[in-house]
């Protein structure tokens, strides 16, 4: 019997790696940037960013096509694309920020101001996001990203810093939503 015993750290250890080995080839480990287009928007509340009163997400975009936009004042990326966001804002579209994890160490909400001070600021609203679970429900990757939100629905996604082309293409694509 306690030789039994003995080898019974390794029969378990023996069937979890089969176990570990057989999910692991029936899993896709890709990760899918895409994975919330066509989904229902995320129903989430966060603070607005100057009063830190709690906002509904759905609220904001309750009437009619918006961009959803994750940013952060210590992403140079972000930086990159605010002429185009501005350029957005020029056009009629409204798009809403969400401040994603702009905090200690990495930023914090005097950051962020001089970052919309010096770059200009094309939110039509400013939520904060700091501890990342709007981003998470989004399914974003990283920042900046922007999703095309309407009726409820995300309909598109794009990863990156937006370009001229891209800016053009979801300001198309939100005027003939409207």
């Amino acid at each position: 019997m306690s030789r039994w015993l003995t080898f019974t750290p390794l029969v378990v250890l023996v069937a979890l790696g089969v176990l570990f080995g057989a999910y692991a080839l029936h899993h896709d480990p890709r990760v899918d940037p895409r994975a919330t287009v066509g989904k229902p928007a995320p129903d989430i509340t966060l603070p607005e960013f100057e009063t830190a009163l709690p906002t509904r997400l759905a609220d904001l975009s309750g009437s009619g096509p918006v961009l959803v936009n994750f940013f952060a004042s210590w992403c140079g990326p972000c930086a990159v694309e605010a002429p185009q966001l501005m350029k957005l804002k020029q056009a009629g579209v409204r798009v809403i920020g969400v401040v994603y994890e702009d905090v200690p160490p990495r930023g914090s909400q005097a950051q962020t101001q001089a970052f919309l001070d010096r770059l200009g600021d094309p939110f039509a609203a400013k939520l904060s996001d700091a501890e990342g679970r709007a981003g998470i429900e989004f399914g974003i990757t990283g920042v900046p990203e922007t999703f095309l939100v309407a009726n409820g629905k995300i309909l598109d996604k794009h990863t990156g810093p937006l370009t001229d082309q891209d800016a053009e293409a979801l300001a198309r694509r939100v005027l003939t939503l409207r």
